[in-house]
């Protein structure tokens, strides 16, 4: 297993707010527990396990309740949510079940795809989808977590429509300064992915440098989205330095006072510190 090498550490401590442990075990070799020990000594101190499928999600609350410096995201992701047809109920339904475990803050990913499901009957299936999700959210106190691929009309239509819940994330963050306008005027936090430090991306580093301080988190969306140097190579949670870093400079900041903030706004999107949490 060839890992990139760990970056400098970071002055304080962050969070890695999406990240799925499983696929990046599956994807590169790399333990979990490696990973969570890997990504603490440069300063990922802890971590949001997202779940897509019921099985990753059931995956995720064990994966919680094992490590206390991971807390769950259970959820049926908007492409699956597609592909199920008549199934999707009774995910939905486990979804529902799992959401009220005491090491879940989050019910997400969920929201919409418009670029891995093109036709009418699966968009309206992801629709179906992340109503229920929302509606699961505000019923177990949880965070709601949204993907927006291609959707960001659409995304706000249905937040609109259903009533956002208190806390919302958008999950690597993909619209431009207008798009982040509109999440912001809903309360939404924005969580910047590897993808921020993209070269084309320009899009990006302008709503990240408009965003509010307290309403900025990173991610990795690990074993996806690797930052810049190291894109073509499976991402990991002790990676969040170099995204960090490159999220300091778009802000013109002293890299201590976002990691602060940033380790704050997780607190404040997830509902509260943890491991000290029930």
């Amino acid at each position: 297993m060839d890992l990139p090498a760990p970056p400098e550490p970071l002055p304080l401590p962050v969070v890695d707010t999406h990240c799925h442990l499983d696929a990046t075990e599956e994807l590169s070799g790399l333990d979990p527990a490696d990973a969570l020990a890997r990504a603490a000594a440069v300063g990922v101190t802890r971590v949001v396990q997202v779940g897509c499928d019921v099985a990753s999600s059931r995956w995720a609350v064990a994966a919680a309740e094992r490590w206390p410096s991971v807390v769950a995201g259970v959820a049926v992701h908007p492409n699956d949510a597609a592909r199920l047809g008549a199934g999707l109920a009774d995910a939905l339904a486990e979804v529902a079940d799992l959401a009220r475990h005491p090491r879940v803050r989050a019910v997400g990913e969920t929201g919409l795809d418009h670029y891995r499901t093109p036709d009418a009957a699966g968009r309206a299936a992801q629709r179906e989808s992340f109503a229920a999700h929302i509606a699961i959210a505000k019923a177990a106190g949880r965070t709601l977590v949204i993907h927006d691929r291609d959707a960001h009309a659409e995304v706000l239509d249905v937040l609109d429509a259903e009533g956002p819940p208190e806390r919302v994330v958008m999950h690597c963050f993909s619209g431009d300064a207008d798009v982040a306008r509109a999440c912001l005027d809903r309360g939404a936090h924005l969580s910047f992915a590897g993808t921020v430090t993209f070269k084309n991306n320009g899009h990006l580093r302008e709503a990240l440098a408009l965003a509010p301080l307290d309403r900025v988190l990173v991610e990795t969306d690990a074993p996806y989205l690797t930052p810049t140097p190291l894109r073509g190579r499976p991402n990991a949670s002790y990676l969040v330095p170099h995204t960090a870093r490159a999220m300091a400079t778009v802000r013109g900041l002293e890299l201590d006072v976002l990691c602060r903030a940033l380790d704050a706004n997780a607190e404040a999107a997830f509902g509260g510190p943890w491991p000290a949490w029930s």
